[in-house]
């Protein structure tokens, strides 16, 4: 008698499927054991870590605000000067350590062309941090 029926007569090909149940049972038994002893494996050793002392934090550097109006008279953190005194006390900053930043503000209707020969000014005179501030975009 062969799997499957009780005809006898018949010749029937024999089962060539793999019950692959008992596999998947052992598989997420496995899985569970797995999931359950995961942490304790990360808390397992205990280390007696050695104390350091924080390094002093760098002095931060000092801000430079130069302003430039519409009409193209600069201004260093809100006192007028003049183009030709402008590069002397950037030589003088940029000598200092650690070196300040320089925040350029123009006013948006200030020509390009004395923005850039501030830029420019600066560069020359050796400053190497020079940023520009703005008023964040409004939403419509």
């Amino acid at each position: 008698m062969a799997f499957g029926g009780f005809n006898d007569d018949k010749k029937q090909a024999p089962m060539a499927d793999i019950n692959v149940t008992p596999m998947v049972d052992v598989m997420l038994v496995l899985l569970v054991i797995f999931i359950i002893s995961a942490p304790l494996f990360t808390h397992a050793i205990k280390l007696d870590l050695p104390n350091a002392q924080s390094a002093a934090s760098p002095e931060k550097p000092e801000t430079i605000s130069l302003s430039i109006n519409g009409e193209g008279t600069i201004f260093w953190n809100n006192d007028p000067i003049e183009q030709q005194e402008l590069g002397n006390r950037l030589a003088v900053a940029a000598k200092k350590q650690p070196q300040p930043d320089l925040q350029l503000r123009a006013d948006k209707s200030t020509r390009y062309e004395i923005i850039a020969q501030v830029m420019a000014t600066a560069q020359n005179n050796g400053m190497t941090k020079m940023g520009f501030v703005t008023d964040a975009k409004e939403k419509q």
